[in-house]
């Protein structure tokens, strides 16, 4: 890249990762098939290709965004990791919360609670793990890894509930990829700073 355009580049990036910082992270749920608009970091690219990861394009398009992309170190990578699968859970709920109020079986309503009460988990775990990650990476990995069972029960309640709605399913799927991609980075912090007792 020439000089003047890597410079372009750079100033064009700055300013709008200065101008995006404000906003609040909201919830990313990528369409698989849908073209990268900002090419990944290393930083990204590394982690997307992690052995933990389940989707590699969900992660590279969930981590597409400039925020993400100025991360400069795994600490701040795994710190935006976590407020996206907060917001994505928090999200997850409102649908949740939105399906109970319609009239369903009993059945349905525990299946629904279920999850409910796991989106609620996964809330306050994904906020949890950010705060843990420079000081107890191996808590951390520990908090992030058991949000996925807790979203595995809830698809089981509503198979079993025989609740018929695949958008809670995709967004269960989703789910498990923002957890893999949690375990995968909190593992690489683990490995990196060992914690010793």
């Amino acid at each position: 890249m020439d000089p003047p355009n890597l410079l372009y580049f750079v100033l064009v990036n700055f300013l709008s990762i200065f101008s995006l910082s404000s906003l609040p992270i909201t919830a990313i749920i990528p369409k698989a098939n849908v073209s990268l608009s900002v090419p990944p970091s290393q930083l990204v690219e590394h982690l997307c290709n992690g052995k933990a990861v389940q989707n590699r394009r969900f992660c590279l398009k969930a981590l597409s965004t400039p925020k993400v992309i100025a991360a400069m170190d795994k600490t701040q990578l795994g710190t935006l990791i976590m407020k996206l699968g907060a917001a994505n859970s928090k999200a997850t709920l409102n649908v949740y919360n939105e399906i109970i109020k319609k009239p369903g079986s009993l059945q349905a309503l525990k299946a629904l609670n279920c999850c409910v009460e796991a989106y609620k988990y996964a809330i306050f775990s994904f906020e949890m793990v950010s705060s843990e990650l420079v000081k107890d990476p191996q808590t951390a990995n520990y908090d992030v890894a058991v949000i996925g069972p807790e979203v595995g029960n809830c698809e089981k309640e509503l198979i079993n509930g025989k609740v018929r709605a695949p958008q809670l399913l995709a967004r269960n799927q989703f789910m498990k990829y923002y957890v893999s991609m949690g375990y995968e980075i909190t593992s690489t912090l683990e490995l990196e700073n060992p914690n010793y007792y």
